[in-house]
């Protein structure tokens, strides 16, 4: 097995105030692969990728990029980062052009227009590339800050937030980019707000709760392990409490009163649905129609974070 492109051992950061930032993170994250990194809004997920990226100092704890430990090597480690920031801190006046090319000479690159022009293409900024700063849009703005993180050819991007405050169009597009970059071996570690975005393009989850890191699984694995689905099953009169009979079931009355809700364990031998609906007709209800819906990514972070 391939040694990991990052890995965390140990990580802590207690501030002066006491206030623990980060406890005892350990985490491997594997050269190619797309982790999202998930957690409520103070969980640790900025202060972490600050860390490894070598920009905020740690307590205690290990961090190597790439094989070089992000203190004693910092150089090193950090040449391989590309760091697209949550918050949009560009140069107004400048044009997209320089910007991405002054970003590639801070690394100590020669200038290359032909890789910046490939960048910027791939990223569909090419026609904007002689246009200020400040006349583009938000979105805009974002590519420039991945265009800037790819300027210098990094193994390892993070993208803190990447889509806060983009319409949902864009967020597709960027969705789009961020594939792209994958196949073409880049290493993703993403954190966000929007549980839709890991759904659609992670390989694995990471979830992040005051400081501490509650589990790193595969997310069709996590989703399998821990997704339950519901059979929400429509009648035809309203109901407003559940018979004695099914109250085995453990069932629920939905919203508007006109049906019953049923969650059961997709990998149980049985799912009791048959019984159930068995049970359903002797209790005199009648049914209207049947539809299943399957837990999202969402549901079982909330679940998590919860307990």
């Amino acid at each position: 097995m391939l040694d990991p492109i990052i890995s965390v051992a140990q990580l802590n950061k207690t501030y002066d105030s006491g206030t623990i930032a980060l406890d005892s993170v350990d985490l491997d994250i594997k050269a190619g692969e797309i982790l999202a990194l998930l957690g409520p809004n103070g969980a640790g997920k900025t202060t972490l990728i600050s860390m490894i990226c070598g920009l905020l100092s740690h307590t205690s704890g290990h961090v190597k990029v790439g094989g070089y430990d992000v203190v004693a090597d910092y150089r090193k480690a950090r040449t391989l980062i590309g760091l697209v920031p949550q918050e949009v801190m560009l140069e107004p006046f400048e044009t997209v052009d320089s910007t991405v090319r002054f970003s590639r000479g801070l690394f100590g690159y020669p200038p290359d227009a032909g890789f910046v022009e490939t960048v910027l293409r791939q990223l569909s900024l090419w026609d904007k590339r002689d246009t200020q700063i400040k006349e583009l849009s938000g979105g805009m703005k974002r590519r420039v800050l991945i265009a800037k993180a790819l300027s210098h050819h990094p193994k390892v991007l993070f993208l803190d937030e990447p889509t806060a405050g983009v319409d949902v169009e864009l967020r597709k597009d960027m969705w789009n980019v961020v594939a792209d970059l994958k196949a073409q071996g880049v290493t993703i570690l993403l954190t966000t707000h929007y549980i839709e975005e890991a759904e659609a393009i992670a390989d694995r989850v990471a979830v992040i709760a005051k400081g501490q890191i509650l589990l790193v699984e595969d997310k069709d694995a996590l989703m399998k392990r821990m997704g339950t689905k519901e059979l929400h099953i429509q009648l035809q009169d309203t109901i407003t409490a559940i018979p004695d009979s099914l109250h085995a079931y453990d069932l629920s009355i939905n919203d508007d009163k006109t049906g019953l809700i049923y969650s059961y364990d997709t990998k149980a031998e049985r799912t009791g649905i048959t019984s159930l609906l068995s049970d359903i007709s002797a209790a005199g209800l009648v049914l209207r129609d049947l539809q299943t819906a399957q837990s999202s990514l969402e549901d079982i972070f909330v679940d998590l974070v919860k307990d």
